[in-house]
């Protein structure tokens, strides 16, 4: 049905969400996190049903809890991570394609043979490392 008076309507940035945190498991400040099939926060890893989320904003330890008794706060945006190695070592040359999770802190080049879920897009390459937009 359409409007027929004003409406307030909510807003997000689109930039900070705060996602619970999958059973048993740990997420450090900083690292890649994604959500799993559950929608449940989890540290980045090789696997191909992951759906990258951002970075973590704090660590988090739920290894002794069930999933969604914590949260974690995750940003989203551009950020430096480390950079596979021999034929998946990413360059300049990559910039604008996708880059695939190795895991919580390591991006490469390709899926791995279709084992590993998209990190973002790559932006920048330099000293610091690989910039992905995730």
């Amino acid at each position: 049905m359409a409007l027929t008076a004003d409406r307030n309507t909510k807003r997000r940035d689109g930039v900070l969400y705060s996602d619970p945190v999958a059973a048993a498991t740990r997420i450090f400040a900083g690292s890649i996190v994604c959500l799993d099939a559950s929608g449940n926060a989890v540290p980045g890893s090789t696997a191909t049903t992951l759906i990258a989320r951002g970075v973590a904003q704090e660590q988090v330890d739920n290894r002794d809890g069930a999933a969604g008794d914590l949260r974690v706060e995750v940003r989203r945006g551009v950020f430096p991570f480390a950079n596979s190695a021999s034929t998946d070592e990413i360059t300049r040359a990559d910039i604008g394609n996708s880059a695939y999770i190795v895991d919580d802190e390591t991006v490469a080049k390709t899926d791995g043979t279709s084992t590993r879920s998209v990190a973002g897009v790559i932006r920048d390459v330099d000293d610091n490392g690989v910039w992905v937009e995730i």
